[in-house]
This record gives structure tokens, sequence and C-alpha cells, in this order.
């Protein structure tokens, strides 16, 4: 039974990176190159290295993320190295081999920019889901996380991506291709972004007051919304104070915040963002 189960893992791991790679390819070979846009991680460089060389972009990319991942080994985990190993030499051969068999699109720039980031993003988000990475920038955020702790994620990731999109604007001269690049790698994180922690983004809202039976009632009676009510302290006065937590979507903030405010002006409202909201009212949480 343990072994049927770990096959079918495996097998399900596989066919999502066949697909994701597919896509991730095809954003790139059909799509990027054709637009002449410039793309972070080692994607990004090895479409400059084809640009000025003519070498094959999977092949350049895999020779760029193996040293990187078998450097950052330890970092990585056992597991996720073979994974993602695995996933570089998929999207490779999906890269230079798959991808060519398909039209290139020779259309308008915007469009290709569009399609870029939403066919990418969704191949990305597949192969993420599947705990697994087609390597590039991802290793080497880790490896500076790991020595700088301080450093958010977010940032580094960020400046190692900028960094390579000017890179490429720099070679060219295409302040275009720059612009375009910077907006691709946008589009392509909401995107990302939206597959992994769902459609169901909204807003969590804190609300701390004295008057929370009162605030509760008022975010029903202007929302639909249920709330619960927290007890709290204040810690610098010591004062019992009331928190009310509610979770809504983001055309019901404005009226959660006026209903707030007009029953305690003096309370304190702090909005949240929540990537993905399960249960009554949003998307239903269903038992596996």
């Amino acid at each position: 039974m343990l072994g049927r189960f770990i096959n079918k893992r495996v097998l399900t791991d596989v066919a999502l990176e066949v697909l994701g790679s597919f896509l991730a390819a095809v954003s790139i070979y059909n799509f990027a190159l054709n637009g002449k846009f410039l793309m972070s991680g080692f994607s990004g460089i090895a479409l400059i290295i084809y640009r000025l060389t003519g070498l094959p972009i999977g092949m350049t990319s895999l020779a760029l993320n193996v040293p990187v991942a078998l450097v950052c080994y330890k970092l990585l985990g056992r597991d996720f190295f073979f994974r993602s190993l695995r996933c570089m030499l998929i999207f490779s051969l999906m890269t230079d081999y798959v991808a060519p068999l398909l039209p290139l699109y020779a259309g308008d720039r915007l469009i290709s920019g569009i399609y870029t980031g939403v066919v990418g993003g969704i191949g990305y988000a597949l192969i993420y889901m599947r705990n697994s990475s087609t390597g590039g920038s991802d290793f080497i955020t880790m490896a500076i996380r790991s020595k700088a702790p301080h450093l958010s994620i977010g940032r580094i990731a960020f400046f190692i991506e900028v960094v390579i999109i000017l890179a490429g604007g720099i070679i060219f001269r295409d302040a275009d291709g720059i612009l375009y690049g910077l907006i691709i790698n946008y589009l392509t994180t909401q995107v990302v972004d939206k597959l992994m922690y769902g459609v169901d983004a909204g807003k969590l809202t804190l609300i701390v007051t004295e008057r929370g039976k009162d605030v509760v009632s008022a975010i029903d009676q202007c929302s639909g919304r249920g709330a619960t009510l927290l007890s709290a302290k204040g810690g610098y006065n010591g004062q019992d104070k009331q928190v009310v937590l509610c979770a809504c979507n983001n055309k019901q903030m404005h009226q959660i915040r006026q209903a707030a405010r007009q029953v305690d002006p003096q309370g304190f409202i702090i909005i949240l963002e929540s990537n993905e909201v399960l249960g009554e009212g949003f998307k239903e949480l269903q038992a596996k």
C-alpha cells in the first residue's frame, strides 16, 4: 500500500513537472525569445547568451544551474535537490526540443509580453506546487539568505532579478526590453501567487476597541460578515480591550472600516492581506 502511494505521488510529481516545464519553456522560447524580452533568473541569462552566441537556451540554463545546485546542496536538502535536478533536466529538454516544434509568436509585442508572464506563471506554479524548482536564482537567493538572515527573501530575489534584467538591457541597449522584463517578472509573480495561494485572496481586519460587540454587530449589518471577538489587554496601561477579527473580501473592506469608525472613532484598525480564506462565506475547505 505504501509503495503504491509513493509511486502514485512520484508519477504525479513528474507529470506536473513535465506540464509545468512545457509551459515555462513555451513562455520563454515561443514568446520571450521572439519578443526580445529581458527575462530574470538563469533562463534570462541563457536567453542573453543565446542572442550573443546561439548556444541552446535549455542546455545553457542547465549548465548554469547544476554547479550552483551542487554548491547549495546542504541548503536545499537531498529530496528538494534531486527533485529540482530532475525538473531542470525536463525543462532543458522541453526548451530545446519540444518548444521549437511549436510556432513562434510574431505579433504585437505587448500581447507577447502578457502571454510570456501568464503562461510562464502557470508553468512555474505547477512546479512549485510539487515542491520542486527549475533552479536559477532561487538557489542563489537561499544561499544569500543563509548568510544574511536579516534580509527578506523577497528583497534578495527582487535584487537578483533586477540585476539580470538591467545587465541584458545594457548589453543590448534596449530600454523597452528592460521595462517589458520588469512587467513580465511582476506578472509572472502575481500568477504564481494566485495559483499557489488561491484566487480567494482578501483582507483580514483586526480592530482593537472597547466596544467589541457593537463593532461585531455593525460589521454584520453592513456586510453580512461574521467576526470573532478576542480578549486583550493594553500593553502600556493594562486596560482591558477587545479585538475584533474579521476576514472579508476586498470589496467589503471599505464598508467594514467605515462601520468600525462610526461605532468607535478611537478604535485601532489593522488591515492585513490574506493570501487565501477558507471556510463559510469563502471557498469551502474540502477534506481529502
